[in-house]
C-alpha cells in the first residue's frame, strides 16, 4: 500500500481512498489487466513480500497483494476496499458495538499509516485505514 493515493494525510474521513486486489498468481493478475485495461504495474518492497501498485494512464489507482502465506490458499480472490478514517481505532470501537467483526486488528504500515479489515453486519468485508500525517 502506497500512501500516494487519495488515502493521503489529511484523510478524508469516510472517503474510499485505495483499492487492492489480492490475488494467488500475481502474473496471471497483471496480464489479464494489463491486456484489458491497459494497467501498468510497479514494484515496491514491503515486509518480505512485493505489493505491486497498479497505474492507469500514469495515474495511482490501487495496489495488488499476492497472497502467499498457507493460511490464505482458501481465501478466494478478492477486491479489498479502503476506507478513510480519522481514527481507525476508535472507529473499530464503534464498529465492534455495532455488529461488525474485526478480521484483522488495527497494525501499522510503515511510512503509510494504521489500517484494519472487518466484516460488517451483513457480510461484506472492507479495510478501515487512518494515514500516517505528512512530514513537515
Amino acid at each position: 500500500m502506497s500512501n500516494a493515493n487519495d488515502c493521503g494525510a489529511p484523510a478524508k474521513h469516510g472517503a474510499v481512498c485505495w483499492n487492492e486486489l489480492n490475488v494467488h498468481d500475481v502474473e496471471r493478475a497483471k496480464k489479464f489487466y494489463s491486456q484489458t485495461l491497459g494497467w501498468s504495474f510497479e514494484g515496491t518492497p514491503m515486509d518480505g513480500v512485493t505489493y505491486w501498485i497498479i497505474s492507469s494512464q500514469g495515474a495511482r489507482v490501487g495496489g495488488m497483494f499476492e497472497m502467499k502465506a498457507p493460511e490464505l490458499a482458501s481465501v478466494p480472490e478478492h477486491w479489498l476496499t479502503y476506507i478513510g478514517v480519522d481514527d481507525v481505532d476508535a472507529r473499530l470501537a464503534k464498529a465492534k458495538a455495532a455488529g461488525a467483526t474485526i478480521c484483522k486488528d488495527a497494525f501499522e504500515i510503515p511510512g503509510v499509516g494504521r489500517m484494519a479489515v472487518l466484516q460488517q453486519p451483513g457480510g461484506a468485508f472492507v479495510a478501515w485505514m487512518t494515514p500516517k500525517p505528512a512530514s513537515a
